[in-house]
């Protein structure tokens, strides 16, 4: 599922009515959307997946795509899903920002979502009714791009009921059995009559072969669209999982800010895909980082159509999921570290490895501790073998390491040893290797056998600049 990376581009206050509180919380809109649009780019010239007829044209001051963009790939159709994307106009420009998909009676879902404390109102939605139906009898999914709903108290709440009431009756189910996400800026209202509005004419544009349109409609700051598909064996049937993502900034675990949606033609138990997402959300999504900084929106829904003639599987330990298991992982690993691939102005993909501790959830706050330092981070935008501040990062993780048996190497160079720098250390041979995109750096803290890896990017003036004109 590894594929080479794109060639790089050129350089409610009390008191209030309801109408007057949607006026104010919708306002800012339109002021952010002209900054969004200088964020969004249409990817182009996709491997075995190019943009449907209906994509949108990109912004005319748009990011340029990373460097460490890989191209989006060939994702065949999905027995029983159909999606539609359309222009709900959440931005000023020409873009799809709205996704619909559909899924047939009896299908199955399950989600890991953000343990962030400001929770946003799709969010809540979501858990609620995938608690109350226990994940069985989904039929429709509603995304939507340039608006987060978030921090946006009962009124984003109703915008949201209203979305799902309006999908509900348009695909003929309950409102329950619609998931709904969305992504873009926090505080601001939904304006949900933009969707419902939609709805009647996505009706008649659905496909079961859109996933790069699809994964173009929910980027925001993202510079490329990002999909991931593998076919795994269930008792000698053939079954296929595909999905997309998005995210670029906001990125760290429990969850990585993003939203990815992941469906399979198999046929499994609510019970079992939520076993199963909640296990490799831990080795995948939890384990990239960008900046630190957590969503209030992230989400990760697992869908399963039950329409590939495979047997179903009620148990996630079932030793037919054995296959199964190993490419769901696959898929959401692929999907993880391309976010970090288009980490927002980032040049560098940087792995790094924890040894020689005492436990795993050790080594991973050790791991993480190094991955989310800025000055670790900016060392590695400079090209610079700086491990002194690899050192620093592991200190003050404030996990148990022995300083005199601690070593620190770049790919396979060594750079301390035994709490000194290595008698083999050549600064040359180090600056060279820290001119590569891609980058290793593995530190043992010598105290016992748990290990733990992490992915970051590098903190380049980008991030900065993306990020001071978020809004502005």
């Amino acid at each position: 599922m590894t594929r080479k990376p794109t060639a790089k581009p050129p350089n409610k206050p009390p008191g209030k009515p309801a109408a007057k509180v949607l006026e104010a919380a919708t306002r800012p809109v339109e002021v952010v959307g002209q900054t969004l649009e200088r964020a969004y780019k249409q990817a182009r010239n996709f491997a075995g997946g190019a943009p449907s007829s209906a994509a949108p044209s990109p912004a005319k001051a748009a990011l340029p795509v990373s460097p460490l963009a890989v191209a989006f790939p060939a994702m065949p159709p999905i027995a029983g899903v159909r999606m539609a994307t359309a222009r709900a106009g959440f931005y000023k420009h020409e873009r799809d920002d709205l996704l619909v998909m559909t899924f047939p009676m009896g299908a199955s879902a399950a989600g890991v979502f953000t343990r962030h404390g400001v929770g946003s109102a799709p969010v809540d939605w979501c858990k609620r009714h995938l608690e109350m139906t226990k994940g069985e009898g989904v039929r429709a999914l509603v995304v939507n791009a340039g608006c987060a709903n978030s921090f946006t108290g009962r009124p984003g709440a109703d915008a949201v009921r209203r979305v799902c009431s309006a999908a509900a009756k348009r695909f003929d189910c309950r409102q329950r059995d619609v998931m709904v996400a969305s992504t873009g800026v926090i505080g601001v209202l939904l304006d949900d009559a933009r969707i419902v509005h939609r709805l009647p004419d996505i009706e008649h544009r659905f496909t079961d072969d859109g996933w790069a349109g699809a994964a173009q409609a929910i980027m925001t700051t993202d510079t490329f669209p990002k999909g991931a598909h593998a076919v795994a064996e269930i008792d000698g049937v053939e079954v296929r999982i595909s999905g997309i993502a998005k995210g670029s900034g906001m990125i760290a675990p429990d969850m990585a800010t993003m939203l990815a949606f992941v469906v399979t033609d198999a046929a499994i138990s609510p019970g079992a895909l939520q076993n199963l997402v909640s296990l490799y959300t831990r080795s995948t999504f939890n384990a990239v980082t960008v900046d630190g900084d957590r969503s209030t929106n992230d989400t990760l829904l697992l869908f399963a159509t039950g329409q590939s003639g495979a047997a179903k599987i009620s148990r996630a330990g079932d030793r037919r999921l054995a296959d199964f298991r190993d490419k769901l992982e696959q898929v959401l690993m692929d999907l993880a570290q391309q976010l970090v691939r288009d980490g927002e102005g980032a040049a560098k993909f940087i792995t790094v490895t924890v040894t020689g501790a005492q436990t795993h959830a050790s080594a991973r706050k050790i791991a993480r501790t190094i991955c989310e330092s800025p000055l670790v981070k900016t060392a590695f935008a400079g090209e610079d073998a700086n491990w002194g501040r690899i050192v620093m990062a592991v200190g003050r993780a404030d996990e148990p390491m022995d300083r005199d048996s601690m070593s620190v190497k770049f790919g396979d160079l060594v750079a301390a040893h035994d709490g000194l720098v290595s008698p083999t250390y050549d600064e040359a041979k180090m600056s060279a290797y820290m001119k590569n995109s891609e980058l290793e750096v593995s530190v043992d803290v010598g105290v016992g056998r748990a290990a733990a890896t992490m992915w970051t990017c590098d903190l380049t003036k980008r991030y900065v600049e993306i990020n001071g004109d978020y809004r502005s």
